[in-house]
């Protein structure tokens, strides 16, 4: 009250709304700008902290986000994500996709366009993507499942043995189980009434992103020095396939 009592003796009402709407509105701006600075910073940490979980292509949960980067933040998740995506594309050629809606999963798959034999590689891991491509070219041409023993059995045909270590892969088995599997390239599912207990392999849901059916087959091609067209079956699922897409 005493701030209109003064603002009319300086020269009327007008002048004290004029003065009020400009404090009220000057208030909110100065929060605004620390709130939208904070959040440029939550952005910048989240980028780092989905580029070092991609390091060892490991799924990221949002709760992880939330707990460890989000945090206070909760209610601009929708703004700081999308964001850190935006930069994600735009200067790493990467892209958050959600991989399991349900446990909200997500991973970063490679946005740049691929020359061609140049799938699923990304630098030191060249060689170990190099064989995971070769798995997954055999499960998608048995028919998109094949059983444990069915790979070892090929892999022993390629002198890789999963009872070995491997000079380039280390423990073959422990790679194809565990590792590949937890990044989500590949999936196991226990088949009933077996003993002792069998499992087969199927793509996971990164190899599906990663990925198609029509360019495994086209690298099966040229690996057998064939027209993709030869395999008939094969070739009408990864045209439909890409189709879909």
């Amino acid at each position: 009250m005493s701030q209109r009592k003064r603002s009319k003796g300086l020269g009327g009402s007008q002048f004290s709304t004029q003065m009020t709407d400009g404090e009220d509105d000057f208030i909110p701006t100065q929060v605004q700008r620390q709130s939208q600075d904070q959040v440029n910073q939550k952005v910048s940490e989240l980028v780092q902290f989905l580029l070092v979980k991609d390091q060892k292509k490991i799924p990221i949960k949002r709760a992880d986000m939330l707990k460890n980067i989000i945090r206070e933040y909760r209610n601009a998740y929708s703004e700081i994500v999308k964001r850190a995506d935006r930069t994600l594309q735009e200067v790493f050629g990467l892209q958050l996709v959600e991989i399991d809606t349900k446990r909200h999963i997500y991973i970063l798959i490679n946005n740049l366009p691929r020359a061609e034999g140049q799938h699923l590689c990304r630098g030191k891991e060249k060689e170990k993507m190099g064989l995971l491509l070769v798995i997954l070219s055999f499960i998608f041409m048995k028919g998109n499942s094949v059983k444990d023993s069915a790979l070892w059995e090929f892999l022993h045909l390629l002198r890789v043995y999963p009872g070995k270590q491997h000079s380039v892969f280390g423990d073959v088995r422990k790679l194809v189980t565990e590792e590949f599997v937890r990044q989500k390239y590949l999936e196991t599912t226990p088949i009933p009434l077996t003993d002792p207990p069998e499992f087969k392999f199927q793509w996971g849901p990164r190899a599906e992103k990663e990925t198609s059916k029509k360019d495994v087959l086209n690298f099966v091609a040229k690996m057998q020095g064939k027209d993709p067209a030869f395999w008939a079956s094969q070739f009408s699922e990864a045209e439909a396939s890409q189709a879909n897409t």
